[in-house]
């Protein structure tokens, strides 16, 4: 088998139009106050309710998925969140506004669940690592060009152009893997679906030691991540701290396609994450000592080890299940655990350097990196 690149990047182009439903909205969040003056605390509501799609439907979207078909459900999702966008952007009530972004979410979840597993079935096997890699940096690649390019529009046009745009990329990127993705690539159906039958696959996600492992590590990487992205720059010193908000990403991107796929070709991607994990562990101690320079230092080496533990955790995916159904499911699981993580992390961190300051963080990864090293030697060793 050789890799379809085209299908490749055509469906890492679709992570970062999935990703963009969270950036066109957290980014622009001060633009969106005069839109709904009196929306209160709705307005933020806005930003969380699609990431508590998946914590409610994360592991179900994966059994769907291995019912329905990965290519016509991602295809679909597309379709649906580009016609989503162009509403949103003629102007809404809050109220049919967060409707719109509850079906954003249920999009979002399909995108997400189908991109590593068409991914891993396009890639040959020695390129797996890579094109894994290339998909994990959908979502900060996604807040690095909206960042860019997307809040000049904003500030000289509105969010409507903005939304606009975010529309006509989805609905580029759906025709474009209607053409680029063989029809033949589909999941084998596990039955019909009900209630039982999704509770009890739901259970044998998780007792599973190949399909929840990556999941199961994963949160311990979603509650540091975005939590150390928002709240660290605000402990490094003023004159420092633009480059430390805008550098941590792109560290976190470089280490994760360039150091983690070379790491992936003589290791386990378990063996990755875990490195990765304790690579942030260090940086986490050399925090709690470190002032000025040695702080920055600190700051980036986190952010680049996490980068190691995002591109492993979705490469051990088809490195730990063969089949494509099973694959979905773990997506599925590091789709709803991975916003668990995400949702919880920053509001614990801001509660822990509000009681402990600059040491808090610290505190906060630690313990989180020690718990996801334990967490997948745990699995490891349930596994034969």
């Amino acid at each position: 088998m050789t890799t379809r690149w085209g299908a490749v990047f055509a469906l890492w182009f679709a992570g970062l139009c999935g990703a963009a439903q969270f950036a066109k909205i957290g980014l622009v969040f001060e633009e969106l106050k005069p839109l709904w003056p009196d929306a209160g605390a709705g307005l933020g509501l806005m930003v969380s309710i699609v990431g508590f799609m998946g914590i409610l439907f994360g592991s179900t979207a994966g059994l769907f998925v291995a019912r329905l078909g990965p290519r016509r459900t991602i295809v679909t999702a597309l379709l649906v969140a580009g016609v989503l966008s162009l509403v949103q952007s003629v102007g809404l009530p809050l109220g049919w506004m967060l409707a719109t972004r509850v079906a954003e979410g249920l999009c979002h979840l399909a995108i997400v669940v189908v991109g590593p597993v068409l991914i891993a079935a396009n890639c040959a096997p020695k390129d797996q690592a890579a094109g894994m890699t290339l998909w994990s940096s959908f979502f900060a690649v996604a807040f690095t060009v909206i960042a860019l390019l997307g809040l000049p529009l904003v500030y000289q046009h509105g969010v409507a152009l903005l939304w606009q745009c975010h529309a006509g990329a989805c609905l580029l990127a759906g025709g474009l893997l209607w053409k680029v993705l063989p029809v033949g690539q589909t999941l084998r159906a596990s039955g019909r679906v009900g209630f039982v039958q999704l509770l009890r696959d739901h259970v044998a996600i998780y007792a599973s030691p190949y399909t929840a492992a990556p999941a199961t590590g994963f949160i311990f990487y979603t509650f540091i991540f975005v939590a150390i992205m928002t709240l660290v720059p605000a402990q490094i010193p003023s004159g420092h701290r633009a480059f430390v908000a805008s550098a941590m990403p792109l560290f976190s991107i470089a280490a994760s396609m360039g150091i983690g796929v070379q790491l992936m070709r003589v290791m386990a991607a378990v063996r990755v994450v875990q490195l990765g994990f304790a690579i942030a562990a260090t940086g986490a101690v050399l925090w709690f000592f470190a002032t000025g320079l040695w702080g920055i230092a600190a700051a980036l080496m986190m952010a680049a080890a996490l980068g190691l533990v995002q591109s492993a955790s979705f490469a051990a995916i088809p490195q730990l299940n063969a089949e494509a159904q099973d694959r979905a499911r773990a997506a599925g699981a590091i789709a709803q655990l991975g916003n668990i993580g995400t949702t919880l992390g920053t509001p614990v961190l801001l509660l822990v350097t509000q009681a402990y300051g600059s040491h808090g963080i610290s505190y906060f990864v630690l313990p989180l990196c020690i718990g996801g090293i334990a967490m997948h030697s745990f699995q490891s060793a349930r596994r034969p």
